[in-house]
C-alpha cells in the first residue's frame, strides 16, 4: 500500500469527501455545477474582450465562479498549512513538461465541453450520460498513456 499512497492515503479520503460535499452544496444550493474549465473562460471574460469570453453565460456568472476558484486555493493552504508541514511540495518535472501538460489538458477540457473535475465529479454525481462517456474516454486515455511511457523509458526512470 505505501508504494502507491508513500505520504499515507487519509488525507485523499478527506479532500475526496469535502470535494464532494462542496459540488453537493454547491447543486443543492443554487442548481449549479462547480467544474473548473469554465472558472477559467470566465476568469478571462475580465480582461478579454474577444466573443467567445463575453458570452453571456460567462459574464453572469463569473462572480460566483471566481468565489467558487478562491475557495478551492485557500482550502489547499489551509491544508499545506496545517497538514501539509509548511514544506513546499516539488514535482521533479522539467517546467516545460508541465507547461505542456497544461496546455494539452486545457485544450481537451475545451474540446471535451468541461474538464475531468466538472465531467467526473459534477456530470457522473448528477448521473449525466455525456460526463460518463468523457470520464471513459479520460481513464482509458490515462491507461494508454501511462503503459506507453512505461514501454518506453528504461526501467526506474518513472519511479
Amino acid at each position: 500500500m505505501m508504494q502507491w499512497f508513500p505520504t499515507g492515503w487519509a488525507h485523499y479520503l478527506v479532500g475526496g469527501v469535502f470535494i464532494g460535499l462542496g459540488v453537493a452544496w454547491l447543486f443543492l444550493a443554487t442548481g449549479r455545477v462547480g467544474g473548473m474549465s469554465t472558472v477559467f473562460s470566465s476568469t478571462w471574460s475580465f480582461v478579454s474582450r474577444q466573443v467567445f469570453f463575453q458570452q453571456p453565460r460567462l459574464l453572469n456568472s463569473r462572480a460566483w465562479r471566481l468565489v467558487y476558484a478562491l475557495g478551492l486555493i485557500l482550502g489547499a493552504a489551509v491544508w499545506w498549512l496545517f497538514w501539509g508541514n509548511g514544506l513546499p511540495m516539488r514535482s521533479g518535472l522539467p517546467v516545460w513538461q508541465l507547461l505542456l501538460g497544461g496546455l494539452l489538458v486545457g485544450y481537451g477540457a475545451r474540446r471535451g465541453n468541461g474538464c475531468t473535475s466538472g465531467h467526473g465529479i459534477c456530470g457522473m454525481g448528477s448521473f449525466q450520460l455525456p460526463s460518463m462517456g468523457a470520464v471513459l474516454v479520460f481513464m482509458a486515455t490515462a491507461f494508454a498513456t501511462a503503459q506507453l511511457v512505461a514501454a518506453l523509458l528504461p526501467a526506474g526512470a518513472h519511479a
